[in-house]
């Protein structure tokens, strides 16, 4: 006896293209909440590297009395990584973060931009940045050799710009805005009554108004280790 014959239906062509378009469309949906929860976590690391470096900075301060500044430093303010418009002084920020580590030669994450003698000399480890994997697309840490030498040493943030930092080297308690000195407008006033400052460049890379830049403040006065809410500043 011959036994029912069974029939299976398979997907049409239509059917296929209706279950692939949907499958599209819920992707492209779900893209840009991605890209948002990635970028909030970014922001946040930005946010906490800045507070790291500037709470360093401090602390070298109550140590041994005075910035970790490079010894060719001229009279006047320093800033690392940008060039701001009325600061004397314009370096890498290898240069901070030399000191800040304890470096004393140039090795494989350290420059060999360094201060003869060395400020640092009971080589207190201050900050201790994650080393980047890729020396030669640095995000996220300290860029070691591998990749372009003059970014060996350089504190990168997660979007792959060097951390930025001013500070009060003429020890007025002062230094300048430095998005207001570039044109930038709505970041508050010029100077900015604060000894350090650290600010990362964000994912638009923009200067002052609709920028993504994140500023850190913290007066070098301040004998406590400790975030004030007011201390921090985000610039849109």
């Amino acid at each position: 006896m011959r036994s029912p014959s069974r029939s299976t239906r398979a997907f049409t062509l239509i059917e296929l293209l209706v279950v692939i378009a949907i499958i599209a469309i819920l992707v492209g949906l779900l893209f840009p909440a991605f890209k948002a929860v990635q970028n909030q976590a970014r922001s946040t690391q930005a946010k906490n590297d800045l507070t790291q470096i500037v709470t360093a900075v401090n602390a070298f301060y109550t140590d041994y009395g005075k910035y970790p500044l490079p010894s060719t430093a001229a009279a006047g303010d320093c800033a690392f990584s940008w060039t701001v418009p009325g600061i004397a002084n314009s370096y890498g920020n290898d240069w901070l973060l030399n000191e800040l580590r304890g470096c004393t030669a140039a090795g494989p994450s350290c420059s060999g931009n360094l201060n003869t003698p060395i400020i640092n000399a009971r080589q207190i480890v201050y900050l201790s940045p994650p080393i980047v994997k890729d020396a030669t697309n640095p995000k996220s840490g300290i860029c070691p050799t591998g990749g372009n030498a003059a970014n060996v040493g350089r504190f990168y943030d997660p979007w792959g710009s060097p951390y930025n930092v001013e500070m009060d080297s003429s020890y007025d308690n002062a230094v300048r805005n430095p998005y207001v000195a570039l044109g930038g407008s709505g970041a508050g006033p010029d100077p900015v009554g604060q000894g350090v400052i650290g600010w990362s460049n964000g994912l638009d890379l923009q200067v002052g108004t609709n920028s993504s830049k994140k500023l850190r403040i913290q007066n070098r006065s301040s004998k406590i280790r400790r975030r004030s809410r007011s201390s921090e500043l985000r610039l849109f």
